[in-house]
C-alpha cells in the first residue's frame, strides 16, 4: 500500500466502528468528535467481524465518493446486520466481536500474472457475476496466485477457471489491514 495512517487514526476507525454497531444495537447516539485531520478523505473499505477468530460477518465496497469515516461506520453496521451469510449480531455476541477494517486503493485493470498474493485482492466480474476476496484471504489460506484467482471466481458463483475467460474482467487492488491487535 502506498499510504500508512497513525495509529490515532487506525484506532479512530476501529471506535468509529464499534460505535456505530453499539448505536444501531443499542439505540444511542454515535458521535464522534475530534476527528483526525489525517481521515480527510474517500476512500473504499470492508469491515470485517471475527467471533472466536471465526468469519462473523464481512462488508464492505470501492466507493470513492465517501469520507472513510462514513464509509467504515456504514460497513460496520452493515457487516452486523446485514451479510446476508449470517442472521443480525446479537447484543452478546458484539460484546465478543473483533473488528478489522480494510481501507482499499482504488482498484486497477488486471491480468492473472499481475496478481501478487500478500500484496493484492482481486475483483472478478463476468456478466452478473461478481466477486471479491480481500488481500488477507490469500494469504490466510496459503493460497497461491492460481488458487486466489479460482477461489475469487468460485465466490462471483464461477468456475474456478472462469479467469481465463475473454469476457471475465480481473482487477486488483491494495487493502491497509488492521484491527485492534495489529496496529503498527
Amino acid at each position: 500500500m502506498d499510504f500508512e495512517l497513525t495509529r490515532e487514526s487506525k484506532l479512530f476507525l476501529l471506535k468509529t466502528a464499534k460505535e456505530a454497531i453499539r448505536s444501531k444495537l443499542f439505540g444511542t447516539d454515535n458521535a464522534m468528535p475530534n476527528t483526525p485531520e489525517e481521515l480527510s478523505f474517500n476512500s473504499g473499505c470492508f469491515v470485517t467481524l471475527h467471533l472466536r477468530k471465526r468469519l462473523r460477518g464481512c462488508i464492505g465496497n470501492f466507493r470513492d465518493d465517501v469520507n472513510i469515516i462514513r464509509n467504515v461506520a456504514e460497513m460496520a453496521v452493515a457487516a452486523a446486520f446485514s451479510d446476508p451469510r449470517f442472521g443480525p449480531v446479537s447484543r452478546d455476541e458484539f460484546m465478543m466481536c473483533d473488528i478489522e477494517i480494510s481501507v482499499l486503493s482504488p482498484m486497477v485493470p488486471a491480468q492473472a500474472e499481475d496478481i501478487k498474493v500478500g500484496r493484492d485482492g482481486i475483483y472478478i466480474v463476468n456478466g452478473y457475476n461478481r466477486g471479491v476476496l480481500l488481500p488477507q484471504v490469500a494469504t490466510e489460506n496459503e493460497w497461491n496466485e492460481t488458487e486466489f484467482l479460482e477461489q475469487t471466481c468460485v465466490k462471483a458463483g464461477l468456475p474456478g477457471q472462469a479467469y481465463k475467460d475473454k469476457d471475465t474482467k480481473i482487477y486488483r487492488f491494495q487493502a491497509l489491514v488492521f484491527g485492534a491487535d495489529n496496529l503498527y
